[in-house]
């Protein structure tokens, strides 16, 4: 038999066809694998020597999903439709033999198989929710009737990967066979289903497991309610969980319809749109013009960081947490003890989520080591100061620093906004030195801004960059400006926030148009949240603003109780109708007019702002592209994953709108606003973010 094509190839063993598929890296549905797999099961029906057929994949893993770059362009044949359909329609058994990963197409092809052996470490998914699509070649219709749908609802919204010894509990998988012996066991097992004299079992035909669910509506119902919050702003899971409504409630062809309509809608829309670009842009953003994948990187075997504050604390965790042993240095003993308390205490609640045992707990605290002396750092292949935001007292680390620590090492600040140039002017080796920004919780969140500074060398950005893969960051190399990327276009809808108050819109309004957005919390929740003391210095407060007066009367935030909002016992915020007297009494000192604010006006001020900064950004060379900035806010921020980003969402908003729109708000924006060259530019020549290289 031999090579179909170049990705698929058959070989009889005795009465079993063994049809493989080699399409590195992950043996992905491209239309060479669905041409072959096609073919193969044509010459495998057609062969009269032929009792059963295998499908086996070579290399890492099981067919893992379609081909995402087929995305978008003309279709080319065969369709998945009809690859299923030449395996669930043979007329001999089809075993699909599985290892690593069978996800989203790669499934749903498994799926037509009439049976599916699989080694203990392989994983089953239909992870499409995460590109804002539902599994569109069949996935929703067969997936209920055999693991019910209860276990297929929270398959297809969550996108997880289930172990085989699940799948096989739940009649996914018929066998489990060893590891290593995938090949010989998946012909050993058709040729059981031969002997045995087994039936073609197609998934599309079992209904025991949907039939019983059709009188329990409440098993939507409850779903919804369950994991509302969860999917807040989502299309995606709401299109799965009705494409399961329709394998319970109709006939499979009819489901299959339902599928179809709902996964096209998805497809041609904006939020599935986005979501598949972030997706590229996560892989994009690794991707450093002036510092190749070969440039060599240091060795970081040990850590020090300075700072047991909840910011050290966190970015040492990161390091235990992959067996990098960190040194934390404190000024007092009082403060070390309290920073080691808490790690250990954050430590110790993932052990009643089931994420750690007590062992695991015990193990990471056995890296850290406390101290009081920079000398402790001498021989530590990386440092960062963790400590408060001045620029002098960084300096003074950063000159015993270059003393202290050997050669070749890495001095890093975690500075969230000041001049890393200024500060890499106290060593005398300012190649070292880079900003490492960890976002708060370090421990929790995904992103860490790499702050390269005028002289920061090659090695120790690749460096940087790969440890930061390491300890499960997504990273994104910005420049040195205030605020480095994300702050800085922070601060950009901060203006606007506090000028909007000033103009009538009450804190509340604000936060509630940003949350409907679709972000976390507005700008005023977040400061409450923070602490509005976060900078404020008592002694030198003057009532020159808001937020001086609320930290003058005590209002401080979520921490006392009362800030912008009033908190109950439980931490849930009201308005507060001292804060509205106090924003009034300020509008009417300032000489500003009162007036009504549209949410429309709210939203455009808030977020143009930002995408104006974004294309500042740009100009001046601080991100490397459009996509850097969106991954920052999405990772940093809480930007809605499903409007792609900032500079994404311009894009769908378009350019033109954009500028129209700053320029009618013209000087309600702020004496200090100007409008970006590049984004007059690109709006005056049609142009779109996306399409910037």
């Amino acid at each position: 038999m031999g090579a179909i094509n170049a990705v698929a190839n058959l070989a009889v063993e005795g009465d079993i066809a063994i049809l493989s598929i080699n399409s590195p890296p992950v043996n992905a549905l491209s239309q060479a694998v669905r041409a072959g797999i096609t073919e193969g099961m044509k010459q495998a029906v057609d062969n009269a020597a032929v009792k059963a057929v295998v499908l086996i994949c070579e290399g890492k893993t099981f067919i893992a999903g379609a081909d995402i770059t087929e995305f978008g362009k003309p279709p080319q044949g065969p369709s998945l439709f009809e690859v299923e359909d030449s395996i669930e329609n043979s007329t001999k058994p089809v075993v699909a033999a599985i290892h690593g990963t069978a996800l989203g197409g790669g499934l749903e092809v498994a799926l037509c198989c009439h049976y599916r052996v699989a080694v203990p470490s392989a994983k089953c998914g239909l992870p499409e929710v995460h590109l804002g699509l539902l599994p569109g070649a069949g996935g929703t219709q067969r997936l209920p009737r055999i693991v019910g749908p209860e276990a297929a609802l929270d398959m297809v919204t969550s996108g997880k990967h289930v172990p085989a010894k699940w799948a096989q509990s739940v009649g996914l998988v018929d066998e489990i066979v060893p590891e290593g012996e995938l090949r010989a066991s998946a012909i050993a097992f058709a040729k059981k289903v031969l002997a045995e004299n087994r039936p073609l079992k197609k998934v599309r035909d079992l209904n025991d497991k949907v039939a019983a669910a059709r009188a329990k509506p409440e098993i939507f119902s409850e779903f919804r309610k369950a994991n509302a919050r969860k999917f807040r702003g989502f299309l995606a899971p709401e299109y799965n969980i009705r494409c399961i409504e329709a394998a319970v409630n109709q006939p499979f062809d009819e489901g299959i319809k339902t599928e179809r309509k709902l996964f096209m809608e998805l497809m041609n829309g904006t939020q599935s749109a986005a979501q598949r670009y972030v997706f590229f842009a996560e892989r994009q953003v690794w991707k450093i013009p002036d510092v190749p994948e070969d440039t060599p990187t240091l060795p970081v075997k040990k850590v020090g960081v300075i700072g047991a504050g909840t910011m050290g604390g966190g970015i040492s965790m990161n390091f235990a947490n992959v067996g990098i042993p960190v040194t934390i240095v404190e000024t007092k003993q009082e403060a070390l003890d309290r920073g080691f308390k808490t790690i250990r205490g954050n430590y110790e609640r993932s052990t009643k989520s089931g994420k750690l045992t007590m062992a695991d707990v015990d193990q990471r605290m056995s890296l850290l080591t406390p101290s009081l002396k920079l000398e402790d750092l001498a021989d530590c292949d990386l440092v960062i100061e963790a400590i408060f935001e001045n620029l002098d007292v960084k300096q003074e680390v950063f000159g015993k620093l270059d003393q202290i620590v050997k050669q070749g090492a890495i001095l890093a600040t975690n500075t969230s906004a000041l001049d890393i140039n200024q500060i890499a002017t106290a060593v005398k080796r300012p190649e070292a030195v880079i900003g490492l920004h960890f976002f708060s919780p370090a421990n929790v969140m995904r992103l860490l801004e790499v702050v390269r500074a005028k002289h920061t060398s090659k090695p120790v950005i690749a460096t940087s960059m790969q440890l930061a893969k390491k300890i499960g960051k997504i990273a994104a190399l910005v420049g040195v400006c205030p605020g480095f990327v994300g702050n800085r276009i922070l601060y950009a809808r901060s203006v606007q926030a506090n000028a909007m108050l000033m103009e009538g819109a009450m804190p509340w309004d604000i936060d509630r148009v940003i949350y409907d957005f679709g972000l976390p919390m507005g700008p005023f929740a977040m400061s409450d949240l923070a602490g509005l003391d976060l900078g404020w210095i008592k002694e030198k407060s003057s009532s020159s603003t808001i937020r001086e007066v609320l930290c003058e009367q005590d209002r401080r935030g979520q921490k006392t109780g009362k800030g912008f909002y009033d908190y109950d016992e439980n931490r849930n915020p009201k308005p507060s109708p001292v804060t509205e007297q106090i924003i009034r009494d300020f509008a009417t000192k300032s000489g500003n007019q009162q007036r009504k604010i549209s949410d429309e006006e709210i939203l455009e001020r808030c977020v143009f702002a930002q995408i104006n900064e974004g294309a500042k950004i740009l100009e001046e060379g601080i991100a490397i592209r459009p996509s850097d900035i969106d991954i920052v806010w999405i990772n940093g921020y809480g930007w809605p994953v499903y409007r792609g980003g900032p500079m994404f969402y311009a894009d769908t908003v378009g350019l033109k709108t954009v500028v129209a729109k700053l320029k009618e708000y013209g000087p309600k924006m702020g004496k200090d606003f100007t409008i970006s060259p590049l984004l007059e530019k690109m709006a005056a020549e049609g142009k779109r973010f996306q399409d910037m290289k």
